[in-house]
């Protein structure tokens, strides 16, 4: 009877871990005053926000960009509202983040969002990361209503995260931040 205990354990454990990558991801655009896009993956986020504004999920989009970085001479920021400028059929915010968290970006972005009149906010970001993002701005923003939408990079994360070593780190990676955030950083 024991070893029968053990064995189910295990295929339970086993079940858990091969379906962890497919419950970090929640993909579920819903229209929206305004699309935020959280800072990183510049390639993925912002294409995809383009898209959803493109089917009309709504009417501005609010870019964070890290406020502080630099690439050759240039800063982030100034690349974002060139880049921002260089598209004149969608309204861009570029909204300057300084901190280095989910959480701390909610909270600064806050300010963008409002002054962009983002009632209902559609948040996009990395597939992976999608559920923390969902959790944290629900979490800080509880006055608005808020969705999510993924960006996918399959170089970076797919559900099957045993298939490729960066899809494994990237899991692994996510859901220590997770477990982070859901013990110990929503509550302070």
């Amino acid at each position: 009877m024991r070893t029968l205990r053990f064995a189910v354990l295990g295929l339970l454990l086993l079940w858990l871990a091969a379906v962890s990558g497919k419950f970090l991801v929640v993909d579920d655009p819903q229209k929206s005053d305004t699309i935020v896009v959280l800072a990183g993956e510049a390639d993925r986020r912002p294409a995809r926000a383009l898209e959803l504004l493109g089917q009309g999920y709504a009417s501005r989009i609010v870019l964070d960009v890290p406020a502080d970085a630099k690439i050759y001479g240039a800063t982030y920021v100034d690349l974002a509202r060139k880049w921002a400028a260089s598209m004149p059929q969608a309204p861009l915010t570029v909204c300057p983040i300084h901190g280095l968290s989910t959480k701390a970006e909610a909270m600064e972005s806050a300010a963008c969002i409002q002054s962009a009149g983002g009632g209902s906010v559609l948040v996009v970001t990395s597939d992976f990361h999608t559920r923390r993002a969902f959790s944290t701005f629900r979490h800080q923003l509880a006055d608005r209503s808020l969705h999510v939408a993924a960006a996918y990079d399959p170089a970076q994360f797919g559900v099957l995260w045993w298939r490729h070593r960066q899809w494994a780190k990237t899991n692994l990676d996510e859901w220590m931040r997770l477990l982070w955030w859901q013990s110990i950083d929503r509550w302070l």
